[in-house]
Parts: C-alpha cells; sequence; structure tokens
C-alpha cells in the first residue's frame, strides 16, 4: 500500500482541465507519488483519446462503488451527479490502494514543486487541512457579501450538531483535501455502521463531505490532529476574483503561500469538452453580470 497518492475524479466534460492537471503534476511533482484518476467506465475511451494513457493509473467509478459491501451499483442511481461524484472521491480509500490521498479536482493546476512532506508529516500521518475561513468572513463582509459567512457557518453548525460537538466552527475546503483511510474508516464504522446507512445517505448538500470528515476526524481522532491551511487559492466569487487581481495578486506571488491553484468551472467555459447545454441569452446574460461584478470591485 502506497503512503500517500494522488487522486482526481473526473468525467468527460472535464477531460481538457485534467489534461491540464495531469501537465502541471508531471512538472512539479519531487517525489513521483502515484496519480489515480477515476471515471465512469463508459468514459474510459475518450479519457485516453483526450489526455492519453501514460502519467497516470486509471479506475472506474464504479469499482470503487463496489468496494463497499453495503452498497449496491443499483442504489446510487438517480443521485444528482455533484453528490455522486463527491460520495465516490470519499469512497476512494476503500480500494486499498494508499494509506492518504490527496483528492484534487480537475479545475486545478499546480504551480510549484511539491514533495509528499508537503502532506504528510513525519511519523507518516497526514496534515489536515482545518481553518475558521475568517479570511474568506472578513472580505465577504468588507465587500457586503454577508451571504456568504451566514450560509457557510448555518452549513458548518449543522453537521456539528451530528456528532455532538460545542466549539468553533471548522472548515475542511478548499480542495485539494489531504484525506486518511483511517478517519474515513472510523466514520464509518463508529457513525454510518451502527445507523445502518452508508455515505450515500449521509452525504446531502446540508451535510458535505469535506465536514463530515473534519468532524470525524475530531470526534474519533483516528489520526493526529494537525492542522493547516488550504494547499491552493481558490476564487469561490468572480468579485474575490476580481479584487484580488486588482490588489496585486499574480501566480508567480501566490507561490509564496500556496502550491497550486482553482480555476473553477463555471468560470472556464471554454475548457469544458463538447458543445454547452446554455443557450446564447443564458451566456449573454451571464457575461453582464459578471461584468457588473468586475465593475463593483472598484468600488
Amino acid at each position: 500500500m502506497n503512503d500517500i497518492v494522488l487522486y482526481c475524479k473526473s468525467y468527460r466534460k472535464d477531460f481538457l482541465r485534467l489534461k491540464r492537471l495531469l501537465a502541471s503534476i508531471q512538472q512539479f511533482n519531487q517525489d513521483a507519488i502515484p496519480f489515480y484518476v477515476s471515471t465512469p467506465q463508459a468514459d474510459q475511451e475518450l479519457l485516453i483519446q483526450v489526455v492519453g494513457s501514460a502519467g497516470y493509473h486509471w479506475v472506474s467509478d464504479e469499482s470503487i462503488v463496489a468496494a463497499n459491501p453495503r452498497v449496491s451499483l443499483a442504489a446510487t442511481h438517480g443521485v444528482p451527479g455533484g453528490l455522486a461524484q463527491a460520495i465516490i472521491k470519499s469512497e476512494f480509500w476503500r480500494l486499498g490502494i494508499a494509506a492518504n490521498y490527496l483528492c484534487i479536482d480537475s479545475d486545478s493546476i499546480f504551480i510549484r514543486d511539491f514533495a509528499k512532506d508537503d502532506f504528510l508529516a513525519p511519523d507518516g500521518d497526514p496534515y489536515t487541512v482545518l481553518h475558521q475561513n475568517k479570511d474568506l468572513f472578513q472580505m465577504a463582509s468588507n465587500r457586503g457579501h454577508l451571504k456568504v459567512e451566514r450560509d457557510l457557518r448555518a452549513e458548518a453548525e449543522r453537521v456539528q450538531a451530528l456528532f455532538g460537538r460545542i466549539g468553533p466552527r471548522y472548515y475542511c475546503a478548499p480542495a485539494p483535501f489531504i484525506w486518511s483511510s483511517k478517519v474515513w474508516q472510523s466514520f464509518d464504522q463508529g457513525y454510518l455502521m451502527p445507523k445502518g446507512i452508508t455515505l450515500w445517505d449521509a452525504v446531502t448538500p446540508e451535510h458535505p463531505e469535506t465536514l463530515l470528515y473534519g468532524e470525524a476526524l475530531l470526534k474519533y481522532q483516528a489520526i493526529p490532529v494537525r492542522a493547516i491551511e488550504p494547499l491552493f487559492r481558490i476564487y469561490h466569487y468572480d468579485w474575490q476574483y476580481y479584487l484580488y487581481k486588482r490588489l496585486g495578486e499574480t501566480t508567480e506571488k501566490l507561490k509564496q503561500n500556496y502550491m497550486g491553484v482553482i480555476y473553477q468551472s463555471n468560470w472556464e467555459s471554454e475548457m469544458s469538452l463538447g458543445a454547452s447545454d446554455k443557450g446564447a441569452l443564458s451566456v449573454l446574460l451571464k457575461r453582464i453580470k459578471r461584468f457588473g461584478r468586475y465593475l463593483q470591485s472598484y468600488l
């Protein structure tokens, strides 16, 4: 078993983004950490056509689902795509490939060298992205986006209540996530199995997998809690992106504190494989709204 691997759950629409991510991994992966990619079985042929077959190990989403003996493939049908993707990513540990994995999304890109010791402590246990989101909350408040903090606080409180924990609200996002198989297993054995449920029942829009992992870590202490700040810069909102750029943020400057950047897929329609399913009017309105928020960043 590997001590750590890189893992990306992808699908056909994101294959151009995945190709860009793979190129950055090949450039900056100093310890040659193995890179695993999962897609639906039906997408494998297209994956090879677009991305190639070198530089990663492929596994099917179906094999990850099948690795949980309490879940049938039929039971996963009808689960919305975003939720299914989140659950499959969280169940990757069941394949027994690695003790830990860096779960990274297709719309990410590394911008500087990285190695195992960026993710693992000297004793082999992983660090965990765990913080209180104060920087984002303060910026949102400064800009009048009060809904940002209100919604994220409510989300954290809901998941925290599932475990009966009283104390500060913690957040485990953004991606990539350093996930331990021990933590996921402790959550399965300590929380899901006694209730007769699986992650396919537990992960919902109200209870995201990222917060479930963090609370499981704090509850069951399967590994030492070694909190670190987010590994990648993510621009959650376009107004945030415009503001940071106006303040002089560049990729070169980001390398001082971040090893990568996440370019959210809804910002980069040109990187989506295949024709857009949105009408011309919808695209135009979206661009007008975004330009309005760009102008607002000057206020």
